[in-house]
């Protein structure tokens, strides 16, 4: 089963795709997270990934799809993945489809983890405090659910018009959110 996880940053897929990962028994693929394994690997798209990085880039879509298209080839991505964050544009949402398709796969479910700005400013100040992230200033959470609004909100309308996103009311426990990701994908 293959299950890709959109919301804005804060929203909680983490949290749930590591939940639903861990109930399916199939691994979580975070861009970020395939990113620096790479890197850290050496890989040839690692270390271009690395230089992109470096130099205060973004990311091209085909080296973050040749990552995808790397791990998908390992045994434990046989059954399905859950992809967290891993589809950010419209071009990484058909390349995703397009590297499925060449196993015979799909996505067969995207979860829309549906949260109020208010509750995602003060989950991550929340969070800040914890883990004491430079990244999750106010400045830069506004910053970051702007560019989700302008790069990746897009890519929720894309899958709308193709039928297959749920949303998922992503405000309380995390118990009750994942009652709720379980209720729609059936796991």
């Amino acid at each position: 089963m293959d299950i890709l996880l959109l919301g804005p940053p804060g929203a909680g897929k983490g949290t749930q795709g590591a939940i639903l990962a861990t109930r399916l028994g199939i691994p979580k693929f975070a861009t970020g997270d395939l990113l620096r394994d790479a890197v850290r690997r050496g890989t040839a798209l690692g270390q271009e990934a690395k230089a992109v990085m470096e130099a205060g880039h973004l990311v091209s879509d085909d080296i973050i799809l040749g990552v995808v298209r790397e791990e998908l080839a390992k045994p434990e991505a046989g059954l399905g993945v859950v992809f967290d964050g891993v589809v950010r544009t419209v071009p990484q949402a058909e390349g995703l489809g397009t590297l499925l398709a060449e196993s015979g796969r799909q996505i067969d479910f995207v979860l829309f983890f549906d949260v109020t700005d208010e509750e995602i400013l003060e989950r991550l100040a929340k969070r800040r405090a914890v883990e004491q992230r430079a990244d999750d200033d106010p400045d830069a959470i506004r910053n970051r659910l702007s560019a989700y609004r302008d790069l990746t909100r897009p890519v929720l309308d894309w899958y709308e018009a193709r039928g297959v996103v749920h949303s998922i009311h992503a405000i309380g426990s995390i118990d009750a959110i994942a009652a709720r990701v379980r209720e729609v994908v059936g796991a």
